[in-house]
């Protein structure tokens, strides 16, 4: 992953989340070139089974082979990066067909270009063609673009995971209130990113610097948690010292399970003297009937 590029890898991180247990599988950043030239997202969806889960506005219609594009509030979406977003098409469907002369349908081919801001470039051309709020359609050459504008997108559970990639507040602290990861793995670092939205209002300010953090910090850790998971309880607690195993038991926790004799041992005279004498009265205190247990 490129430093340069923390939003885009979050952003393919939140469609991996979304996909998970589907039948629509994310290729991240594909290499379409020895130029290294990458499409942010390429969501693949294989069988015809309905999705089990509402799809953010805009990308209803998943084909087959469904490339997506990215702008960031930092980046434009103008005319450049829409001939760029064809010439990954071409460079994909060249590539995932069976030969040069046996291309696939174009049918099984769809472009996306999502967008924190309005592209107001496209707009003042007079390309953009409104579909519902917040969607739009494109014409580059003969094919159709999807425009999807977070800004402008409504406020509804389905677009949540779009509405982290905004600049605005409100809709930053929708998207915290109402995102629903899928998985344990992917949604790491959105729940991280998600918690410092809530903990920190100007954290748009910061975004940048913190996702690059959270990143390595993330795939870092994912090793590490996926051998815990494998491990038996036995396994996870060997090494770990007598005060480490214990920790945060309550006291009651702490001496479940041991006899009366293993529960005194290594006590000195003195605590057995004085472990004797609080017995004595607790048995007081429940009358002269009271017996031990």
């Amino acid at each position: 992953m490129s430093e340069q590029r923390p939003y885009h890898h979050l952003f393919s991180l939140s469609w991996i989340d979304f996909f998970r247990d589907t039948s629509v599988t994310v290729a991240e950043e594909a290499d379409l070139s020895q130029k290294q030239q990458f499409i942010d997202v390429v969501l693949v969806r294989q069988g015809t089974e309905p999705i089990p889960r509402r799809l953010p506005d805009g990308f209803e219609d998943l084909t087959h082979h469904n490339l997506v594009t990215f702008k960031s509030h930092q980046e434009a979406l103008d005319g450049w990066a829409l001939c760029e977003l064809v010439g990954h098409y071409v460079n994909y469907r060249k590539q995932t067909s069976p030969t040069m002369q046996d291309l696939l349908p174009e049918a099984d081919f769809r472009c996306y270009a999502v967008s924190a801001r309005y592209p107001q470039n496209l707009a003042r051309l007079g390309l953009l063609t409104p579909v519902r709020e917040g969607v739009y359609d494109v014409k580059v050459l003969h094919l159709t673009v999807r425009v999807i504008v977070i800004h402008q997108l409504p406020q509804e559970e389905q677009n949540a995971r779009l509405l982290l990639f905004s600049a605005r507040e409100e809709l930053l602290h929708y998207a915290a209130a109402h995102y629903q990861p899928h998985s344990p793995e992917t949604s790491t670092l959105l729940l991280q990113l998600l918690r410092a939205y809530r903990e920190d209002p100007e954290m748009k300010n910061k975004l940048d610097e913190f996702v690059r953090e959270t990143i390595d910090e993330v795939l870092n850790e994912l090793p590490r948690q996926k051998l815990l998971e494998k491990l038996t309880d036995k396994e996870r607690l060997e090494g770990l010292s007598a005060e480490k195993r214990l920790e945060g038991l309550s006291a009651e926790k702490r001496l479940e399970g041991l006899s009366p004799d293993e529960r005194l041992a290594g006590l000195s005279p003195e605590e057995l003297r004085a472990a004797a004498e609080a017995i004595q009265r607790r048995l007081q205190g429940n009358g002269p009937s009271a017996k031990p247990q």
